[in-house]
């Protein structure tokens, strides 16, 4: 099963993104594992999570946590802040489960 991992300043509004990610999966029937973490939880959460999607207000540590994740083999995604508002959690459905490389950010998408 994959594991998403959805980091923010302080995993409150990871929290509530990955609730409604879930909502989805579970609708779609697809099995994956959504999770939320604060971005001081990233580095112990790395080797169960196969893709990390960051809170926009990180974007100024982007480029340190995409060097993080690649060393644990992780894809990393800057998620644009659209996201933790209405109907954010479809694009970040599609951006955790859609094709791109390795610390793409949401906005190049």
């Amino acid at each position: 099963m994959t594991t998403i991992l959805i980091i923010c300043g302080a995993g409150a509004s990871s929290t509530f993104l990955a609730s409604r990610m879930r909502a989805l999966a579970t609708s779609r029937g697809i099995p994956l594992t959504i999770q939320a973490a604060s971005d001081d939880e990233l580095d112990a959460r790395l080797p169960s999570t196969d893709v990390l999607l960051v809170g926009a207000h990180l974007a100024g540590d982007f480029d340190s946590i995409v060097e993080r994740a690649a060393s644990s083999g992780v894809p990393a995604y800057l998620l644009p802040d659209t996201v933790f508002g209405p109907g954010g959690a479809e694009a970040a459905f599609a951006l955790a489960t859609g094709p791109a490389p390795i610390g793409h950010s949401a906005s190049n998408n």
